[in-house]
């Protein structure tokens, strides 16, 4: 049995959960969730991955058991949850890491490669977007639309993400065997982003999300500059994120590893484990100094 420790720590006057696992002193992997969920979507992959690797990941400000401050207390952005990830990491000492990034954890952790190139030893993304290629015209643009022209029209279109069914869609579109995806995943999700105020938050990241393509360039550049080892695993279905965003990471990192996932969706862990698993372990323990 694995130790997944469930902790707590105050950065920026704000408390934040996250998941840690393995020893301290082995080579550090930061999960970094998206959206509808929390560090909830990796409980399965953390102890796959602790025997041989220190993991952590946290809760961003405003889901899982993160705090919640009001948007008149805290601004939502993906630079703000950035700044969390960035104090957080420092307040535990953690300095250098691979990052394992899907969907909102995709923009947070651009940020922090590009805030600390030094400290990042290697990415694995999930179906976490870096290029145009990957959003999904009919999935995007109502929250373009909402960036654009904010307002009731437009807020109306996006607030259906928040609803049960947009939110089991998230987890079953693509999946070839949806009945291995655990129900409990949408129910708590639905719950969490539904608390009193919470709505507003999230509202608030679906106007910021079009802050990070204007950010691609920069992560293009820092790819080809730091050639930073890079597995895209990626649910071959996804209808948000598609499978031409996993390939084009190969434009910028000719040695980048690209697995398309047949029968997998959105979040590939719920349905495809064992094959993900399996995927990362090869390559951060290729990573590895030969003993």
């Amino acid at each position: 049995m694995v130790e997944v420790r469930h902790q707590y720590a105050t950065v920026r006057g704000h408390r934040v959960s996250y998941r840690e696992a393995g020893a301290r002193e082995a080579p550090t992997v930061v999960l970094l969730h998206g959206f509808p969920t929390s560090s909830r979507m990796f409980r399965h992959l953390i102890p796959a991955l602790a025997d041989r690797f220190h993991v952590i990941a946290p809760d961003h400000l405003g889901f899982g058991n993160s705090d919640t401050p009001s948007t008149d207390a805290f601004t939502y952005t993906f630079d703000a949850l950035t700044d969390i990830a960035e104090a957080l990491l420092a307040h535990l000492d953690v300095t250098h890491y691979a990052l394992y990034v899907q969907d909102y954890g995709a923009p947070v952790g651009w940020r922090l490669a590009l805030r600390a190139p030094d400290a990042v030893t290697a990415v694995i993304t999930q179906n976490g977007n870096a290029y145009d290629e990957g959003f999904v015209p009919d999935f995007w643009q109502p929250i373009w639309a909402y960036h654009e022209n904010p307002g009731p029209e437009t807020e109306s279109a996006v607030r259906t993400a928040l609803t049960l069914d947009a939110i089991r869609w998230q987890y079953l579109h693509g999946v070839d065997r949806p009945e291995l995806v655990d129900p409990d995943t949408w129910a708590a999700d639905h719950r969490e982003v539904n608390r009193p105020g919470n709505d507003l938050v999230q509202l608030a990241l679906f106007r910021d999300y079009a802050s990070n393509p204007p950010l691609y360039p920069r992560v293009h550049a820092y790819f080809r500059e730091r050639q930073v080892p890079l597995l895209a695993v990626w649910g071959a279905g996804d209808e948000i994120f598609g499978p031409d965003g996993a390939r084009a990471f190969a434009r910028d990192l000719p040695n980048a590893r690209i697995r398309l996932v047949p029968g997998g969706g959105h979040f590939l862990l719920e349905s495809h484990l064992d094959t993900v698993v399996g995927y990362v372990r090869g390559f951060l323990t290729a990573l590895e100094p030969a003993a």
